[in-house]
């Protein structure tokens, strides 16, 4: 079979940019691909903070190229260019222009309680004094408008902006508002950023304070569109303290950390649980993983949230336990985080 571009360019797909899960190719990094018999010149031009990333990609890409039928001699051309900030959030600092702070929560993997978290950090930070907003980024599994008792539907303007629903005093919107909730999404990357992007662009915020925005589990494109077109002040990781969870945060914490946006610390949830009863302390998921992981990257850690059944409750409810339990434990724990969040984003 004769080395065709074509396939010089399937052979490149299978190449990740470090750390992410995109290819070289889907990133428009590789410019140029020329096949004279069996010799093959790429040139990749790369847009990272990272100068190390192009090494890794330049030994990817010779080692898919090397195992190709036909191939006897590889050239790579692989450069690096510093990606510029001010072009990036431009477009952002227009549609996001009467919002001060926008703080990201993150995790590694689903089922950490991310969702939760943000819940309660928009409410802790509104029990701080400032206005928050809530972005439901979830596009695959969106439940904001549950958690946080939104039953009214966004209105749109007559300048054709999407309006966000008042969910126990913070701005709330969320795909699940248009969406069946019977009906899976089942969309392709190009779909999912469309989708953020009307969020980023057609929802008028007015005026806030904090911008919290729930982001899937994971580091595919959701990930990626939110970090490159909203000018992010921090990300928070939420993790559980098992280890496979902890390893998984720790790939979501990277990844923040290679798109330039500041990591303000891990959050461990479902830390320990705490009879009501009898006061023991029953550490289900074990304990302290979050901790040990925020000192092993050198990122501060925010604080541990219990396990506490009112937190379920009140997540189905439609009223999370900082505002349904406000001296609880867990609720407590809650303003303590946002307070810390505040402390580093406001002073910077």
């Amino acid at each position: 079979m004769a080395l065709t571009e074509a396939g010089v360019r399937e052979a490149l797909k299978k190449v990740k940019f470090p750390g992410l899960t995109r290819d070289i190719v889907s990133f428009g990094f590789v410019h140029g691909i020329r096949v004279d018999g069996g010799s093959v010149e790429v040139d990749i031009v790369m847009s990272t903070a990272n100068p190390s990333a192009s090494q890794a990609v330049e030994r990817d890409a010779r080692a898919a190229l090397e195992v190709l039928p036909g191939v006897t001699k590889v050239k790579l051309e692989c450069k690096v260019q510093a990606p510029q900030a001010p072009q990036v959030a431009a477009p952002a600092r227009v549609a996001l222009p009467g919002v001060r702070y926008k703080i990201a929560v993150a995790s590694g993997k689903g089922g950490v309680g991310k969702s939760t978290v943000a819940a309660n950090l928009a409410l802790a930070l509104l029990r701080d004094g400032v206005t928050v907003g809530l972005l439901d980024a979830d596009i695959y599994g969106p439940s904001q408008q549950m958690m946080m008792g939104c039953t009214d539907k966004p209105r749109v303007t007559p300048e054709e902006k999407i309006l966000p629903v008042d969910g126990n005093g913070v701005k709330v919107m969320s795909l699940g508002f248009l969406m069946d909730p019977d009906q899976p999404v089942i969309w392709r990357g190009p779909m999912v950023m469309k989708a953020l992007q009307q969020f980023i662009e057609d929802v008028d915020w007015g005026t806030l304070d904090y911008l919290v925005v729930d982001l899937p589990p994971g580091t595919g494109d959701a990930q990626l569109t939110m970090t490159q077109q909203v000018p992010l002040d921090g990300a928070v990781i939420v993790t559980t303290p098992q280890d496979v969870a902890l390893i998984d945060a720790r790939k979501g914490l990277a990844m923040f950390q290679k798109v330039n946006v500041p990591v303000l610390g891990v959050i461990e949830n479902m830390s320990a649980f705490v009879c009501p009863h009898c006061g023991a302390r029953s550490e289900i998921f074990k304990h302290g993983g979050g901790k040990r992981t925020a000192e092993q990257l050198g990122v501060p850690f925010l604080g541990d949230i219990p396990i506490d059944p009112e937190i379920v409750v009140g997540g189905d409810a439609g009223t999370p336990i900082v505002a349904s339990h406000p001296d609880s434990a867990a609720a407590e724990a809650f303003v303590a985080i946002a307070q810390a969040i505040r402390s580093q984003v406001e002073r910077s």
